[in-house]
């Protein structure tokens, strides 16, 4: 049996032909304008993105993302906010590949699973820079043209054989009383 039978077709389509999800963690430090004596709080913001494909094996995402921590200085009796823009570069290896695709113009869709989120923010060592500690996580599809091999049903050698009735569907009266035809002139 062959591909080119008369029982076979192909079909290109476009199918998802890669796969790869990754978890990272970032540390950054940041150096505020005053001498922090204690943190009082710490979110990351306006998180954005893109993805490509950047081998035959990976997917990169360049991103960015606003961490902003609350502290105390002066002895605990003044506060302040400090935000820093941090820059990111993910590199996902594709643990599930299709090396069966016929072009090299493919599509990365990118899904966040965790958004950044800060995990820890302290005080470093010295005493004059604060470390935040970031996780984020992704999953990333690759959408190419693939060729896929379907059998045809043999007894449908021509479209004529199609029993057109079995297809047609009367809307019964049951099925219509429960239709309210002035739903678009309704303003509840």
């Amino acid at each position: 049996m062959t591909f080119l039978d008369k029982e076979y077709r192909e079909i290109i389509t476009k199918a998802v032909c890669g796969k790869g999800r990754k978890f990272a963690q970032d540390s950054h430090s940041i150096t505020p304008s005053h001498r922090p004596s204690s943190i009082l709080g710490c979110w990351v913001i306006n998180h954005l993105y893109n993805a490509k494909k950047k081998s035959e094996d990976t997917v990169e995402i360049s991103g960015s993302y606003d961490i902003n921590v609350w502290y105390s200085y002066n002895d605990n009796t003044k506060t302040e906010v400090v935000t820093e823009r941090v820059n990111y570069t993910d590199v996902i290896p594709l643990s599930t590949k299709d090396k069966n695709t016929i072009s090299d113009e493919y599509d990365v869709l990118a899904k966040v699973i965790q958004q950044p989120n800060c995990l820890e923010c302290k005080i470093a060592g010295n005493g004059h820079k604060i470390v935040v500690e970031i996780e984020r996580e992704f999953v990333v599809q690759v959408i190419g043209e693939t060729k896929v091999f379907v059998r045809v049903d043999p007894e449908w050698e021509n479209e004529d054989d199609v029993d057109e009735e079995a297809w047609e569907h009367e809307v019964t009266d049951e099925e219509l009383e429960g239709v309210k035809p002035d739903f678009l002139n309704n303003k509840d």
